[in-house]
């Protein structure tokens, strides 16, 4: 079985149950992104290629850990020996970083509202990057949104100044206001991803209310152009209620406009406990999908420098987990 077949399988269950030796040096709890607030996941690699799994006592799919970070996977008849990665912040070689652990909107997949997240300094984020820096090959910064979107990026940007003499790339993903590109431009940024969230502007006014689907196009457009194609993303999650043909569209809206989009599948949570995961096939589906746009494009996820992109952890992505 090829990886991102397998992959696909593991990402339609999404948990893994761990068994062997101690392994908890391994297991990283999430402020943001799937499985924030969560027991914890870990972050499985066999042949430089990885996927992240939360932890689940009840999975069906098994880790066994044998020691000194070497594992074997177990799915069904299938079985694959690996290493558990070490992770710098929230996810292997890269420090991702969650600013304001809060937010003022209720966006229905999302858990963080429900959460009593942490406000990080910058001062307190800058040791955070000193603590891993010998482990890391880039910065990912994101945040929700503690009073108004513009607080917000005042915010990300102060810890930008703090940290700005770490000579590595560094990502941006926050909601954007009308100026959040150029200034994010004249930080230093390397890379942003503003996130269309849904397939459709219906889905993403039903999920996201009172967000705006035309104020995020017009942030990746202007980004394309600052950033250059290839290093502005924008996630928009599987399961959502879009048909294939809907997914189909929104990938090809996003990559004709030089943007690269993270595909996420769904992880059930807050107002949406009772959605299901999407399924390994429809999984599939999209992958080939999204790998024939991106080529239409001309886009390559080999030239992703930070972010979701790079890390590959949560995702199916063309180029890096299949041709």
């Amino acid at each position: 079985m090829r990886w991102h077949e397998l992959k696909a399988g593991l990402l339609a269950t999404g948990s893994c149950r761990v068994t062997g030796a101690d392994a908890s040096s391994y297991i990283e709890r999430s402020a943001a992104g799937p499985g924030a607030g969560g027991s914890g996941s870990l972050f499985f690699s066999t042949g430089g290629r990885r996927i992240r799994l939360s932890i689940s006592h009840d999975s069906p799919i098994e880790i066994r850990h044998l020691g000194g970070g070497e594992a074997i996977l177990r799915h069904g008849s299938t079985e694959c020996t690996g290493i558990l990665e070490q992770v710098g912040l929230h996810c292997p070689r890269q420090a991702y970083i969650t600013v304001t652990g809060r937010c003022i909107f209720s966006c229905r997949y999302c858990p963080v509202p429900g959460t009593d997240g942490r406000i990080k300094t910058p001062d307190e984020i800058a040791a955070m990057i000193a603590g891993v820096r010998e482990r890391i090959d880039a910065i990912s910064l994101t945040s929700g949104v503690l009073e108004s979107i513009d607080d917000e990026e005042r915010r990300v940007r102060a810890v930008l100044r703090r940290i700005g003499e770490v000579e590595i790339p560094i990502g941006v993903s926050i909601y954007p206001g009308r100026d959040t590109p150029d200034n994010l431009y004249a930080d230093g940024v390397s890379e942003v991803k503003f996130n269309l969230e849904a397939a459709t502007p219906t889905l993403f006014e039903e999920m996201c209310p009172p967000l705006s689907w035309d104020g995020v196009i017009r942030a990746l457009d202007r980004s394309v152009e600052l950033f250059g194609e290839g290093h502005v993303f924008s996630n928009v999650i599987i399961g959502l209620g879009e048909s294939d043909e809907e997914m189909e569209a929104c990938i090809e809206l996003l990559t004709g406009r030089g943007v690269i989009p993270v595909l996420r599948p769904l992880t059930p949570a807050a107002a949406l406990q009772s959605f299901s995961r999407p399924g390994r096939d429809r999984l599939l589906r999209t992958a080939a999908l999204h790998a024939r746009w991106l080529k239409k494009a001309g886009l390559d996820t080999r030239t992703a420098e930070t972010m979701c992109t790079l890390c590959t952890g949560c995702d199916i992505v063309p180029g890096r987990d299949c041709p």
